[in-house]
């Protein structure tokens, strides 16, 4: 049986933006999307605008979340944000276990594991972020961070399969983020053929994998024409509503 896998474009503002630049940004972004084809589409803003977007984009085809979330569902945890809370402004994401969370808030794979559980938990889809460093990459690890990374993920989510079709991996390779680098199309589909096996022998099939890493409108194309890519976790390009859009329409090409 083919599993039809509806392609996912997602911008990541990272520490970006601001009331003034955010509603031209949505507002130019909407302007190219209209009347075009389009994949499930969102962005993640910072925290302090998820109120701001989710009103600028209410009854639009295009979804928001959050950069992260904490594992907690309450409690005397400052500063941190509950997926509960994620719901009640309206967002359908977060995003757990991004590079720059492991790397700057030394967030372990378990916690990462806990994290995407709680998101879960609370009806909100995560975006369970794996990739390997440029050092790792040149030792040939890739695979095998790869897969130390997505261990207590799959342990996890061991028993509610059915709950594949509510998870997203990203793969973004440390090195290629923000850096202008990309992989060779083989490699990512290298290791996106290796995450797929690891998901279809846990029965989440339905879950998508999506590429980042220095994702643009120039490349968006043969990224996503690769058999196991389901689409893009965007950085850069997400804050250039042409540069975005053009990346959601080259996803768009994967609808059936």
């Amino acid at each position: 049986m083919t599993v039809v896998r509806t392609p996912l474009v997602v911008g990541n503002w990272k520490m970006n933006g601001s009331f003034e630049r955010n509603q031209p940004l949505l507002e130019s972004l909407l302007s190219h999307l209209a009347q075009k084809r389009l994949p499930e589409v969102g962005v993640c803003p910072p925290f302090p605008y998820l109120a701001q977007v989710g009103a600028l984009l209410a009854e639009t085809p295009v979804r928001w979340g959050a950069q992260t979330v904490s594992e907690h569902r309450g409690g005397a945890y400052t500063g941190q944000v509950s997926a509960t809370m994620l719901k009640d402004l309206g967002c359908s994401y977060a995003i757990v276990g991004h590079s720059e969370r492991r790397q700057y808030c030394a967030e372990t794979d378990d916690a990462v594991a806990r994290q995407a559980m709680a998101v879960l938990d609370s009806g909100l889809v995560p975006i369970i972020c794996v990739g390997e460093s440029a050092a790792e990459e040149a030792a040939c690890q890739t695979l095998a961070v790869i897969d130390r990374q997505l261990a207590p993920v799959l342990l996890a989510l061991a028993g509610v399969a059915d709950e594949g079709a509510s998870v997203v991996v990203a793969y973004e390779p440390v090195w290629a983020i923000g850096t202008g680098k990309t992989p060779t199309p083989e490699g990512v589909q290298a290791v996106h053929t290796h995450i797929r096996a690891a998901l279809d022998a846990a029965g989440l099939v339905q879950t998508r994998i999506l590429y980042g890493g220095s994702v643009k409108g120039s490349n968006a194309e043969t990224l996503f024409a690769l058999p196991d890519v389901d689409g893009g976790l965007i950085g850069g390009a997400a804050l250039d509503a042409q540069d975005f859009s053009t990346i959601c329409t080259a996803a768009a090409n994967r609808l059936v």
